[in-house]
């Protein structure tokens, strides 16, 4: 394998999520005092700054990419950070994006659950095990909720936000796994190597979230 290529200790690789987290994460960061501004409708995957690249990543992909040091930090989602399983820093809860895990089935079911639909395997596996429930996990890639409305499970665990989708097909919480708000992630070895992009950052957004 060919080395990567040494990076200026003062320049910044920084990973973000595509869709709703990316617009909120440019704008906290702007404030943060580094130079971004993300051109319109483009298909641009990398973004050029002053000292700061941009990757523009898929919300699953932040976490692989910051610990293997790709990128130096990122912005990703509690739930898709607890998902990944990789050990990075994790200093700053940014405090939006808030949703939550959450156990779902049709209304009035109390049944076993022998059977659960999920985006999570990994966090649901965690739930079940924690509540010795010996139930068979489907990993599935959208419209979680059809799951429980089939009959291919008899639970699914997935995002709530507003709880409307719930709501409009006759499903509801039973129980929520936790809460998960966007969270500013870095690589544990960029810590000591960029300390000087990356104390300043980490206090200045620790600052702004706390206001």
């Amino acid at each position: 394998m060919t080395p990567a290529p040494t990076r200026d200790p003062g320049h910044l690789t920084l990973a973000l999520p595509k869709g709703r987290i990316l617009e909120d994460a440019i704008a906290l960061l702007s404030q943060a005092g580094l130079p971004l501004t993300m051109p319109e409708k483009s298909r641009a995957l990398r973004h050029e700054f002053p000292g700061v690249t941009v990757l523009e990543l898929r919300n699953q992909d932040v976490p692989v990419y910051v610990d293997l040091g790709v990128a130096d930090a990122g912005i990703v989602g509690k739930d898709v950070l607890i998902e990944s399983g990789r050990t990075v820093y994790e200093p700053v809860d940014l405090r939006f994006a808030g949703c939550r895990l959450s156990l779902i089935r049709e209304v009035g079911a109390d049944g076993d659950i022998a059977r659960v639909g999920t985006k999570y395997p990994r966090a649901a596996r965690a739930y079940l095990n924690a509540r010795g429930i010996p139930a068979e996990i489907v990993k599935l890639s959208g419209n979680i909720e059809l799951a429980c409305l089939t009959g291919l499970a008899d639970a699914v665990v997935d995002l709530v936000q507003t709880g409307s989708t719930l709501r409009a097909n006759n499903l509801e919480e039973v129980d929520v796994l936790f809460h998960s708000t966007a969270r500013l992630v870095v690589n544990r070895a960029a810590l000591k190597t960029r300390r000087e992009r990356l104390r300043p950052l980490i206090e200045r957004l620790r600052e702004l979230t706390s206001a």
